[in-house]
């Protein structure tokens, strides 16, 4: 396993796909980082030598923000929407879906799990729930 600014990329992979394990890393960045770098594409991230590894860092560190810059920056901007109470800052802060998507159904993932709101008509679920 090649280790990048820190990671542990797959070495079994191709490189195309080996370098999207770097948070900030997606399809694009990566070929882009394989052209500027002057890598082959069908190469193994094992075969990488030590030159190839040496230019993806420089590149990584000089031209795309990646890891814990980039989370610094997207926590950053998260905390910037809730300062000003904006539309999407209060969907973070409630833990809703900041996109538009709809909340009657679905929607699950950010809400958690389903939790009933109001009275419950049977007795004996309503001792279940009092415990």
């Amino acid at each position: 396993m090649p280790r990048i600014i820190g990671i542990d990329i797959p070495g079994k992979k191709k490189v195309e796909y080996a370098l999207r394990y770097i948070y900030g890393v997606g399809p694009a960045k990566a070929l882009e980082i394989i052209e500027k770098a002057g890598i082959p594409r069908d190469l193994k991230a094992n075969d990488l030598s030590a030159d190839h590894i040496a230019a993806i860092t420089v590149i990584l560190q000089n031209d795309i923000i990646v890891e814990g810059d980039l989370r610094r920056v997207v926590s950053g901007d998260i905390r910037r929407l809730q300062s000003i109470s904006c539309y999407r800052g209060v969907r973070h802060r409630r833990g809703l879906p900041v996109r538009g998507q709809r909340t009657k159904t679905n929607a699950r993932t950010r809400k958690g799990k389903k939790s009933t709101v109001g009275a419950i008509r049977d007795k004996t679920l309503r001792k279940l729930a009092g415990k």
